[in-house]
């Protein structure tokens, strides 16, 4: 197994896994062909790409961790699709829940 090479997988989807480079910012390769992810404004203030997170990743920044306050506390799983950087495999599934009162 290649160690350099992360699986990102979107389970209970049609979408088909894909390979990056560890350490990619997947929010570059994430579009709505090739995922379930949505994404605004790619810099971590909207909160339209948050999503549930299985696997190990870095933690959240402290800017993230401020956001995902208000969309998602007290779940440690949540992250920001945009703020992610690749360190192993991983599986991406969305948020489910309205957050639309959120915002």
């Amino acid at each position: 197994m290649n160690t350099e090479i992360c699986n990102v997988s979107f389970p209970q989807t049609n979408y088909q896994p894909i390979c990056l480079s560890k350490n990619e910012n997947i929010s570059e390769y994430l579009t709505v062909q090739n995922s379930p992810v949505l994404f605004g404004c790619r810099t971590g203030i909207c909160g339209t790409c948050i999503v549930v997170v299985n696997g190990d990743i870095p933690p959240p920044t402290e800017e993230e961790k401020e956001i995902l306050e208000i969309f998602a506390p007290e779940n440690s799983q949540v992250r920001l699709a945009c703020q992610l950087k690749l360190t192993s495999d991983i599986e991406i599934t969305l948020l489910k829940g309205d957050l639309s009162g959120k915002l």
